[in-house]
């Protein structure tokens, strides 16, 4: 509510994308650690940001209808993905909306923290628990943790650290 739905951009003004912009800096792929509000300066690099439901959930956990219903969009992002990329799902659901719409069946690619699933055309789908408040407060996830599924998605791109 306070997020991406006030902002316009996904994990902007909540706790989720304090984790996640930080560390999207830290590994290049965003200008600045911070993202407060949509017009602020920061820009991605060689990324894109995009939600398996285009809605606030009820509860902040989308309902399955939900994920249903908001995966053409989904679709329609990671058709855009290029050949070697690499996608990165935050949570279980994130995991299988991604599955569903690559058309991939859940049961051939199951969703673990720090988990790589080869795809189609040198592609890969990687798995991280979600940069919540709830799994950084709980120790679920640590910032290591994170650091260290993104230190495998720069191994699979290829890239060298900024």
């Amino acid at each position: 509510m306070h997020g991406a739905n006030a902002t316009g951009r996904p994990f902007t003004g909540d706790y989720a994308g304090i984790l996640l912009y930080e560390t999207l800096h830290a590994n290049g792929y965003a200008s600045s650690p911070l993202s407060r509000t949509a017009d602020d300066p920061l820009t991605l690099v060689d990324c894109r940001i995009t939600n398996a439901v285009k809605c606030l959930p009820p509860e902040n956990k989308p309902l399955p209808g939900e994920v249903r219903n908001c995966n053409d969009y989904l679709a329609a992002d990671l058709a855009m993905l290029p050949p070697g990329g690499a996608v990165l799902a935050l949570g279980r659901i994130a995991h299988e909306a991604a599955l569903f719409a690559l058309g991939l069946r859940r049961n051939h690619f199951t969703f673990a923290h720090g988990a790589r699933h080869l795809l189609n055309e040198g592609r890969a789908l990687f798995d991280s628990y979600h940069c919540s408040r709830y799994n950084t407060n709980t120790g679920r996830l640590t910032q290591r943790m994170f650091c260290d599924v993104f230190d495998a998605i720069d191994v699979h791109l290829g890239r060298v650290r900024p």
